[in-house]
């Protein structure tokens, strides 16, 4: 969900390495040796990236309390964009009422924050300085080492340091300590969970009831289990809500601490009984990996949900910098262990981002007679098995070295993200191969998801997603899986070597995983995750061709009056 991306100006190249040279401290906002302000033009482009968008879902399939939670729902959202920003920049207040160019305003309300999430967070603002690796989680000045040392000197053996649910900061002897998140944001987690409770009380679906009650408490308390068992339980509600501290991305310094967001959604009935069956193909799926037993010993639940959805409203982590098209939780690995988990495609949201950026974006860099596989349904197929694929491998190690997170850190987003990619195409390939998928074609699922890296790699570095694209672009470029033309500046997909690439990368990653082998996830990310000359001259074709990277949202209950859904 994390975006982030292009390259800064000129004068700012010794800033961008000081910047770099960061990334393994936590720090504050300090002013910079580059104050160089950019031309309000410049700005300008940089908001023009975004192509805005209106979500809205039809009405008429909603009952009447269903229509009367829509605005619940939202008012019980937007505190996450409070807590949000407090947890990514600090005092929202005293950086926008201090910017008077409007277009910059509207870029910081964009990026949550003066760091430009599609330029690998580096600082549009004047005057402000790197970003610090670990948000506003830790406390400034805080070294790996010192969080490390007083980690393994606690007696909980660090977690509650580690803990997703806890923010560091120092006491008034300058010891580390942490404190709850529930405590930390209390103000926006009350005001969120009373108006849960106002739309329970709506809710005409029993589960959904049950569901938002102990969701409220679990934002009041820190514990969401029983309040996430509950929402896999739901079966039968059209309205949802996913609410809370959810994702690590923001947290670049140890991928620990999760971040508030919220989406509010309405389910598409008929598109979800339809995608329901591939859950039943999981097990199989997982039998058939290409890696040792070993690797595919964690067998995944076959009751995990898929559904497509309108979302309706966006808030916090999700709605920083590029969109969010589909989810995967919870993340909890003892529920998905017990209960498996639900994937939510967004479709409205998802049909946006092909219309407006992966339509245009193939037409400028695929190889003319393949751009005729670049379709809809591979884009929604391709997204949606990622989200399933987040299911298939290991959560922990199989050596002992704790979950898989735990043992990778920074690296574990990046690297799961890449993983659910290539096994997201895996799965595709074998639901065709298996005669489960036969509507449109295997090519169209291949040339799509390489029009879809194009896509991605945009985030820039600093986003996992973009990230994991980067490295998956070069170790498919290494398999011969796609050539380039250098005459029209065009891909062409190699259909037998794309198959046989798919095993081998997947084979890679799920070793890396299942050893928690960080030092070769590091070596990867790093080595791989960067962008070639000829690719960035042809992502630089694709902003002059005004191009949007991602979309932004005119979103409410204003604009749910219309009667005509994004969704097709």
């Amino acid at each position: 969900m994390l975006p982030g991306g292009d390259a800064m100006s000129k004068g700012c190249v010794g800033f961008r390495r000081a910047a770099r040279a960061t990334a393994l401290a936590v720090g504050i906002a300090t002013v910079s040796a580059c104050t160089t302000e950019r031309p309000p033009s410049e700005i300008q482009r940089l908001v023009d990236q975004y192509a805005t968008v209106r979500l809205t879902t039809d009405p008429s399939v909603l009952t009447e309390q269903e229509r009367q939670m829509i605005p619940l729902l939202i008012e019980a959202a937007q505190p996450m964009d409070e807590a949000y920003w407090r947890q990514a920049y600090g005092n929202k207040d005293s950086l926008l009422d201090g910017l008077t160019d409007a277009a910059m305003r509207r870029y910081a309300e964009i990026n949550y924050g003066p760091w430009d999430r599609l330029a690998g967070n580096e600082p549009f603002v004047p005057g402000v300085g790197p970003k610090p690796a670990g948000a506003q989680f830790y406390p400034p000045h805080m070294t790996v080492e010192e969080f490390d040392t007083v980690a393994a000197h606690a007696a909980d053996g660090g977690a509650e340091l580690r803990s997703q649910y806890t923010v560091v900061r120092r006491n008034a002897s300058g010891e580390l300590i942490t404190v709850p998140y529930h405590e930390e944001y209390r103000a926006q987690v009350e005001t969120t969970a009373g108006k849960l409770l106002e739309a329970a009380a709506l809710a005409e679906d029993s589960g959904l009831a049950r569901y938002l009650t102990l969701r409220a408490d679990a934002l009041l308390t820190d514990d969401y289990r029983a309040s996430d068992v509950a929402w896999m339980d739901m079966k039968t509600n059209r309205m949802d809500i996913v609410v809370g501290p959810i994702e690590t991305y923001e947290d670049a310094l140890f991928g620990y601490k999760a971040s508030y967001e919220s989406f509010v959604l309405v389910k598409d009935m008929g598109w979800s009984e339809r995608l329901s069956q591939y859950a039943t193909y999981l097990p199989d799926l997982q039998r058939g990996l290409p890696v040792p037993d070993a690797y595919k010993r964690e067998m995944p639940g076959t009751d995990a949900d898929l559904n497509a959805y309108d979302v309706v409203y966006y808030a916090g982590e999700c709605n920083a910098g590029s969109k969010t098209i589909a989810i995967n939780l919870p993340n909890d690995e003892t529920v998905q262990a017990e209960k498996g988990s639900r994937r939510l495609q967004l479709k409205n949201a998802m049909r946006a981002k092909f219309d407006a950026i992966l339509v245009p974006l193939a037409d400028h860099l695929i190889a003319q007679d393949q751009r005729a596989h670049i379709t809809f349904d591979a884009f929604f197929e391709d997204v949606m098995f990622h989200e399933v694929a987040h299911g298939l491998g290991v959560s922990a190690t199989i050596n002992g070295r704790g979950t898989v997170r735990e043992a990778l850190k920074e690296y574990a987003s990046p690297l799961e993200e890449g993983k659910a990619d290539i096994l997201g195409l895996y799965m595709v390939t074998w639901l065709r191969d298996h005669g489960h998928l036969s509507a449109g074609s295997l090519e169209d699922n291949y040339v799509t998801f390489l029009a879809g890296i194009f896509r991605s790699v945009r985030f820039g570095v600093a986003d996992a997603h973009g990230r994991a694209n980067m490295v998956q672009f070069h170790l498919l470029e290494d398999a011969g899986a796609f050539t380039y033309d250098d005459a029209t500046g065009t891909y062409r997909v190699d259909f037998d070597k794309m198959r046989t690439a798919i095993g081998d990368m997947a084979r890679l990653v799920l070793t890396i995983q299942g050893d928690g082998d960080y030092a070769e996830a590091g070596r990867l990310l790093t080595e791989r995750g960067t962008t070639s000359a000829v690719l960035q001259a042809d992502l630089d074709r694709l902003a002059t061709a005004g191009i949007p990277v991602d979309i932004v949202f005119q979103q409410g209950p204003s604009e749910l009056t219309d009667t005509t859904s994004n969704a097709q």
